[in-house]
């Protein structure tokens, strides 16, 4: 069994984000965040390090990366090499995600499952799962539209704290992204999730 420790976060602020496989956001709030001046992170976790020293406020926020009023036009309003950001979400806090290189990652098999935490149980019209083709090496290139492949969608889910998507895939190994669209029901709300992962059969 696997626990996964989740901050207390004040409930006015309070959005959500994936915590297994952990985006980007919130690994760096889960391994740094009571220790983010440790000088040792920029060894030990240099992604990390770039994303503390850039914007410390989205690690402390990183359940907040969404944009409001999108309309389900995602690739609209989320550009090529920012989708990590939420295309530069909440006036570019988030920015330093998009940064390209070797992100810490979580070791998954072809048929695993997305574990959403969101405190203020806003309830989802619909997640769209998204993974980078095969071939992609998100250590060396920047995530765009074209370089993902749709492989989940799922339906409406009720009011709740903790999600849980089933991803069956096949055939994928080694590094890649997981690209999760959360689309809010509690107003038009939508959240771009980037989780570093490593397929092993």
């Amino acid at each position: 069994m696997v626990l996964f420790m989740v901050p207390w976060v004040d409930s006015a602020s309070a959005h959500g984000s994936v915590i297994n496989p952990a985006s980007r956001v919130y690994g760096c709030h889960q391994r740094w965040g009571n220790d983010h001046l440790n000088p040792a992170m920029q060894q030990q976790d240099p992604m990390c390090w770039q994303a503390w020293r850039t914007e410390p406020n989205a690690m402390w926020n990183w359940n907040g990366l969404y944009r409001n009023g999108v309309g389900g036009n995602h690739q609209g309003a989320v550009r090529d090499g920012q989708l990590c950001s939420g295309g530069l979400a909440e006036g570019g806090r988030y920015r330093a995600m998009d940064t390209v290189g070797d992100w810490k990652y979580t070791t998954i098999r072809n048929q695993f499952t997305i574990q959403l935490y969101d405190q203020a149980s806003h309830g989802a019209d619909y997640f769209r799962v998204y993974i980078t083709r095969p071939g992609f090496n998100p250590v060396t290139t920047p995530l765009t539209w074209g370089s993902l492949e749709l492989v989940t969608t799922t339906g409406r889910y009720p009011q709740t704290q903790n999600y849980s998507i089933n991803v069956n895939t096949s055939g994928r190994s080694g590094r890649a992204v997981v690209f999760t669209i959360w689309q809010a029901s509690h107003m038009d709300q939508a959240y771009y999730i980037c989780s570093d992962v490593n397929f092993t059969s």
